[in-house]
Parts: C-alpha cells; structure tokens; sequence
C-alpha cells in the first residue's frame, strides 16, 4: 500500500515534508514561521492554536517579535505582491517598447561594444553604458518572448517570494538576472545583442530546486523541467545560452546561502552569499570591458 502523500493544513492542494514543532500539523513553504527550533504554524505563533491540534502545543504560544518567513524574511499579507510588480514593470517596458520602436530597444539591451547607426556612435557596456546590463532584463519585443517569460515568473516567483519574504526574493531576482548579462557580455560576441528576463527566470528555476531540496520535496519535476530549458536553450537558434546559465548558477548559489543560512548567523551567510555573486557579477564585466577597451 503506498504512502498518502502529506499535505499543509492550510493549503490541502500542497505537499510538504515539514511540520510545526509545537502542534506537529504538516505546512508549506508560505505557512512557515522560523523559530528557534525549526518552524511553527502561523496559528501557534499567534496563540489560536486548536484544542487536540498536538500534544506540543500545550503551554504558552512562542514569543515572536514578528513572524518570519524559512528564509528570515517577513509574512506578509501578499505574498506574491513582489512577483506582481515585476510583472507588471515587464510588461510597461514592452508596451513602450513597442510603441517607441528600436530606438528605445537599441538604448536599452545589452550589447557589449558595437556601432549604432541610429545613434551614429559606438555604443554599449564596454562604453560605460552599465545600465544596459540591468534594463537588458526587462526589456522584450516578440509576443511570445514575453508571454512566456511573464507566465514562467508568475507560476515560479509566487512561491519563492513566499517562502524567502519579499526582500530577499527581488535580491535573487535581480542578482540572477545580472548574473546572466554579466555571462552574456563576457563570452557572447561584442556587436550580439540580447534582451529578455530568462536569465533571471532560470535563476528562480535553480531557487526552486535548492528549496525543494531543502525541504524534501520529490526532485524529479523540477529536475526535468530544468532539462528540458536547457535542451531547448542549446539546442534553438537564437538563444542566448550565457544568460540563461549564468542566471542559473547565480540564482542557485544566492538561493542556497539564503535558505541553508545559520539561524544564528543568518543576516550574515546571506549577505556574504550575496555579496560574493554580485562580486562575481562586477568582475566579469570588468574583464570583458578591459578586453574591448584594453
């Protein structure tokens, strides 16, 4: 007889592998309290513990200054507020980009070193144009490209921005989107032009599997998912292979620092995690500028 799959009390539609360790009742990522000893429930942690609900719950609730997220990151009321902004700035950035034409496409996409012909001008990163590598990645032009950027964000960002609290989850955004120009500009050609949030998409991706690994979630979804991206990143023309995995590997490492990170030294861990990615970030384009430039 197999197994019946454990579910959140909160969200019977979610499968999780944690429990409370005050009441012991199963609870998902966005339900998750962070204390001293594990996770609590957010009905422990506010004292509206059910009678019977476990036989830890006896006893005064946990003193709480505010609840936390399995990250650190603070509960609030609208968890996917984050996700829906970012959408939303995607998608003005499309809309203006359609109406305004390539001149506005040409001033904001990453390109490395190359002539303009609109602008009569060489242009690009290496000509301390940096802003092109952060505004490269809301920027798009194909129906398509957008739609299925936006749709992956949506269904992806939710429960992240959930489970790491909003803070952290736009500092993952947009270091994993860096993390893909910064690959881009340093090993695509110099005059290749690239745009589009999949470098930041696919370091959600690599987020996605450092927490279900961190909470024994089953792998193999997300794993195929991800081989699936990547056949189809490899295997297309047209795509920009070094945004998608330099958003990968950066999304993943910053993911892993926040939610490994020492209760005790939690702030610390995932500032150094941090750090070290957009340290990493800032070294690669200052080697590729020094290569075009040098």
């Amino acid at each position: 007889m197999e197994d019946q799959a454990v579910c959140c009390y909160r969200h019977p539609q979610r499968e999780t592998g944690i429990s409370c360790t005050r009441c012991e009742r199963p609870i998902c990522p966005e339900c998750m309290i962070s204390a001293s000893v594990g996770f609590h429930c957010p009905e422990c942690v506010s004292g509206r513990v059910p009678a019977g609900a476990g036989a830890s719950a006896v006893g005064p609730p946990p003193r709480a200054a505010q609840p936390r997220t399995m990250a650190g990151g603070t509960i609030t009321s609208d968890p996917r507020l984050i996700t829906k902004i970012l959408v939303a700035i995607n998608i003005a950035v499309w809309l203006a980009a359609l109406s305004a034409g390539d001149r506005l496409v040409n001033d904001l996409d990453l390109v490395g070193r190359a002539y303009d012909p609109g602008a009569a001008q060489i242009v690009g990163v290496a000509e301390g144009q940096w802003w092109r590598l952060a505004t490269s990645i809301f920027l798009h032009q194909q129906v398509i490209h957008i739609a299925f950027n936006m749709l992956s964000l949506w269904w992806i960002g939710g429960p992240l921005e959930a489970a790491l609290g909003r803070v952290r989850f736009i500092v993952l955004y947009m270091l994993s989107g860096l993390g893909g120009s910064a690959l881009s500009y340093l090993l695509a050609a110099q005059n290749q032009p690239s745009l589009g949030a999949s470098g930041a998409i696919f370091g959600l991706l690599g987020a996605t599997a450092v927490l279900m690994r961190r909470l024994n979630y089953d792998m193999r979804p997300v794993i195929a998912l991800l081989a699936l991206n990547l056949l189809f990143t490899f295997t297309w023309s047209g795509i920009a292979w070094q945004a998608h995995v330099g958003g990968l590997v950066a999304g993943t490492v910053v993911a892993y620092g926040m939610v490994h990170a020492p209760r005790e030294k939690r702030a610390l861990v995932q500032r150094g995690t941090c750090a070290l990615v957009l340290l990493g970030i800032v070294a690669m384009v200052w080697i590729r500028t020094i290569q075009l430039t040098g």
